[in-house]
C-alpha cells in the first residue's frame, strides 16, 4: 500500500493576534515604541500603538529579511520594492460612517495599519520613490469626512514632510453623492490623476456566457451602461491607472463578511480598484426562476413582489433618464407610492428587503466581477493588455484587528478579533482568513473560481498548497482542519448556513 504524495506548499501565509485589539486614536499613529529599524526616531507616541507593533510582528512572522530583524538594517519589504519605485496601498475606505452608530472601523482599513505597511516601504525605497495610499470608496462616502476621521492625510503629509519620498494619498472617484444616487447631488471630484485603463477581458471574463444580460445591475440606477460593457463579447473594466502603475500593489483590506459574495478580503475589496463602478456587475434582475439573482424564489408575497417591481419600474424609467425632470417627478411619485402603501399596511418586512439586490448566496454575478477584479489585478498591463505573468509585486495585509460581522459589508457589527494576515498571494491570504473567520472557502463559488479557473493561475491551485505561520498553534493547520469555527464570525443573513463549517461536539 502506497501513501498518496502532494507536493510541497508554493506559498506563505502568516497570521497573528495584535497584544490587544484596538486601535489608536491619534494620527499620524506614531509607533509607540523607538523601533532599531524605525526611520523618524523623533517622533514616539505616547499612546499604545499595538496596530503598529502587530504589523512588525506580521511581517517577523513571514520571516522577511530575517538576518537583520533588531538592528537598524531590518528592511523586511525590500525584496518586493526598492529604490526609485513607486507602491500604492489600498486600504477598504468603502464608506465614512457607520449608519447605526457602530465602529466605523468594522467597515473600513484603519489609517494606523496603513501608517505602518507605509513606514516599512519609505525604508525600502531609501530616499528615491513614491508612495500612493489610493482607493475609490462608495459613491455616498463623504470625500470630506473621510480624510479627516480616518486620519489617511496626515500619514501621508507626515512621510512627505521627511522629505525624499512623495508620498500621497488619492480619492480615486469622479465624484461623490451626498445622499441617494441621483444626478442632482453629484459633487465633482479629481479622481484619478493618472487617469483610467480599460481592460477587455473578453471570453477569458468570468461574465462569459451568463445569461439574461438584459437584467444586469450595475452600481447605480443606469442599468444601459453595465449592459454595453458586458455584451457583443465585450467585458470590459475601467481601472485606476495610479494602481495598475505602480510597481509593488499592497492590498489592506478589512477582514468582513460580505452580502453579495459571503466575504470582503482582497478578492472584492478590488473594487475600489475601478473608476467607474457601473461597469461592475453586481447582481441579475428577478428571482431565478426568471433568469436573474436578485431574490430567491418565493422570498415575497404577490403584493411584496409588486412593490419591489414597481420602485424598479421607477429606477429604470425615471432616474436612469438623468433627467432632472424625471428626477424630481420620481421623488414625488416615490414619496406617494411609500404614502399610500404604508396609509393602506402595506410593506415589505425589513428582513426580506436586507436579501434584495442580490444580497444572498445565490447570487451569481458579482462572485463573477471580482473574479474579473483579481484576473486584472494579476495580469493586466496599464495599456489594458494581459499577460501570462504578473507585471507587478503583490503583498496583503488584511486588517481583522476590528472585524465585522452579521450585516457585512455596510453595517455590520465589530468584531474584536486582533487579528493580521499577511502573504505575498492575495488569493492564500484570502483562503486562509476566510476559513480563520469559521467559514470554509471551498463553499464560496469566487474562490472556487480562482482556484480552478485553467486561463489563470493565480499562484494557488489547492488549499494543500499553503503554509501557515502563525505563533497560534491551531491557525497553522486551519486549512486542514475542516471543524473548528476558529474566530466565529457570523455571516450575512442572506448567507447563513450555507459557508460556515460544521463544528463537531
Amino acid at each position: 500500500m502506497t501513501t498518496e504524495q502532494h507536493p510541497p506548499p508554493v506559498c506563505t501565509v502568516a497570521a497573528i493576534r495584535s497584544a490587544m485589539p484596538v486601535y489608536p486614536t491619534s494620527p499620524p499613529f506614531h509607533p509607540s515604541e523607538s523601533y532599531p529599524e524605525y526611520p523618524f526616531h523623533g517622533h514616539i507616541s505616547s499612546e499604545a500603538n499595538h496596530a503598529y507593533a502587530a504589523v512588525r510582528q506580521l511581517l517577523c512572522e513571514l520571516g522577511y529579511d530575517a538576518a537583520n530583524f533588531g538592528s537598524p538594517r531590518w528592511n523586511p519589504l525590500g525584496h518586493l520594492l526598492k529604490p526609485g519605485q513607486s507602491v500604492v496601498i489600498k486600504p477598504n475606505f468603502v464608506l465614512s460612517r457607520h449608519t447605526q452608530g457602530k465602529d466605523l472601523f468594522s467597515i473600513i482599513t484603519h489609517a494606523s495599519v496603513l501608517r505602518a505597511v507605509a513606514d516599512y516601504c519609505w525604508i525600502a525605497l531609501q530616499g528615491r520613490g513614491r508612495i500612493t495610499i489610493a482607493d475609490a470608496p462608495q459613491y455616498d462616502c463623504n470625500a470630506e469626512e473621510l480624510p479627516r476621521l480616518t486620519g489617511v492625510t496626515q500619514v501621508a503629509e507626515f512621510l512627505r514632510r521627511q522629505g525624499k519620498v512623495e508620498a500621497q494619498f488619492i480619492d480615486l472617484r469622479s465624484y461623490w453623492s451626498k445622499g441617494k444616487h441621483f444626478d442632482s447631488l453629484r459633487i465633482p471630484l479629481p479622481g484619478d490623476p493618472l487617469g483610467s485603463t480599460l481592460v477587455d477581458l473578453g471570453d477569458r471574463s468570468a461574465m462569459a456566457g451568463k445569461s439574461h444580460v438584459q437584467q444586469l445591475y450595475g452600481a447605480v440606477y443606469h442599468r444601459e451602461e453595465t449592459i454595453r460593457h458586458h455584451s457583443g463579447g465585450r467585458h470590459e473594466y475601467q481601472v485606476s491607472r495610479t494602481m495598475i502603475e505602480a510597481d509593488l500593489f499592497i492590498s489592506v483590506p478589512k477582514l468582513k463578511v460580505h452580502k453579495k459574495v459571503g466575504v470582503t478580503l482582497n478578492a472584492k475589496g478590488l473594487v475600489g480598484m475601478a473608476t467607474n463602478k457601473n461597469f461592475l456587475v453586481h447582481y441579475t434582475l428577478c428571482p431565478p426562476s426568471a433568469g436573474g439573482d436578485q431574490y430567491p424564489d418565493g422570498l415575497f408575497t404577490p403584493v411584496e413582489a409588486f412593490l419591489i417591481r414597481t420602485e424598479r419600474w421607477m429606477y429604470d424609467h425615471l432616474l436612469a433618464s438623468k433627467s432632472p425632470l424625471l428626477e424630481a417627478l420620481h421623488r414625488s411619485i416615490y414619496w406617494l407610492h411609500n404614502h399610500s402603501t404604508k396609509l393602506l399596511g402595506l410593506k415589505v418586512a425589513e428582513s426580506k428587503r436586507n436579501l434584495d439586490a442580490g444580497n444572498w448566496h445565490g447570487n451569481d454575478s458579482a462572485w463573477r466581477m471580482a473574479a474579473d477584479l483579481a484576473r486584472i489585478l494579476h495580469f493586466a498591463d496599464v495599456e489594458g493588455t494581459l499577460h501570462s505573468q504578473s507585471p507587478r509585486r503583490m503583498f496583503t495585509i488584511i486588517d481583522g484587528i476590528i472585524g465585522g460581522e452579521n450585516n457585512g459589508p455596510l453595517t455590520p457589527d465589530p468584531k474584536p478579533s486582533g487579528v493580521l494576515i499577511g502573504s505575498e498571494n492575495l488569493l492564500a491570504a484570502d483562503l486562509v482568513a476566510t476559513r480563520l473567520m469559521g467559514f470554509d472557502p471551498l463553499k464560496l463559488r469566487l474562490y472556487r473560481e480562482l482556484l480552478g479557473n485553467p486561463l489563470f493561475d493565480l499562484g494557488v491551485r489547492r488549499l494543500e498548497d499553503i503554509s501557515v505561520r502563525s505563533q497560534e498553534p491551531s491557525w497553522r493547520q486551519c486549512l486542514a482542519n475542516p471543524t473548528d469555527r476558529f474566530l466565529d464570525f457570523r455571516p450575512h443573513p442572506g448567507w447563513v448556513g450555507t459557508m460556515e463549517t460544521k463544528a463537531t461536539h
